[in-house]
């Protein structure tokens, strides 16, 4: 992909930088929170740039050396997003010198044909590369972070939210509870359960932010 109105993509070529995805959240209303490690740009820059489309709420989470971690809340003209959407579950979302590159995982309850053709008209610029069969599929969240993130770092009423709204199907892409229902079942509202759930999320998301600076610290 080439297109500069693709963020992921655009600021490479404004800011001669790599950037990177590390997770993808769901947030609701079509909503999603994607957070980037963007190096080799100064962050208040990446910002500025960000700040000027209208489809991105940009937020800088962690500030390293050469860059830094940033959360981007999407919704609209956004190629991850769009194939969230319709199925499948980006892997990986790099943007450099200008051009991007995503690999997605499709499950096998999907129709890879329809997907490709339907991304394929609403993004007429991209294009194709390859094609790979997996057996198993790759979850949201995988169990170490979640294990880590419940034992050493949430409160308990925060593990127990988290728990149950990952057991009963609310981080999986198709959404199988809703956040109302989660409320229900604890007897809260669904402002106190978002507020909850957000909050673990951000811990959950630490740990990328720590993972990439010692990672940056390492290659000093």
């Amino acid at each position: 992909m080439s297109d500069p109105t693709y963020p992921f993509v655009g600021v490479t070529q404004e800011a001669d930088c790599r950037v990177e995805l590390e997770k993808m959240i769901p947030r609701g209303s079509g909503k999603f929170a994607e957070f980037f490690t963007i190096m080799g740009a100064d962050p208040e820059r990446i910002l500025d740039l960000a700040q000027a489309n209208d489809f991105v709420e940009p937020r800088l989470v962690a500030r390293f050396e050469d860059g830094g971690l940033f959360e981007f809340v999407v919704e609209g003209f956004c190629p991850a997003r769009d194939l969230a959407e319709l199925g499948a579950i980006p892997q990986e979302v790099v943007g450099e010198s200008g051009k991007g590159h995503i690999a997605v995982e499709i499950p096998p309850t999907e129709d890879v044909s329809s997907i490709v053709e339907e991304f394929l008209d609403d993004h007429p610029s991209a294009t194709t590369t390859a094609k790979e069969t997996k057996e198993r599929s790759t979850p949201l969240f995988t169990t170490e972070e979640l294990q880590q993130v419940m034992d050493d770092r949430l409160t308990e009423r925060q593990r127990e939210l988290l728990l149950a709204a990952y057991d009963a199907g609310y981080y999986e892409r198709s959404r199988e509870t809703t956040g109302e229902e989660i409320a229900d079942e604890f007897g809260i509202s669904p402002a106190t359960l978002s507020q909850h759930l957000h909050a673990a999320e951000r811990k959950l998301i630490s740990l990328l932010s720590q993972e990439n600076s010692s990672s940056f610290q390492s290659k000093q």
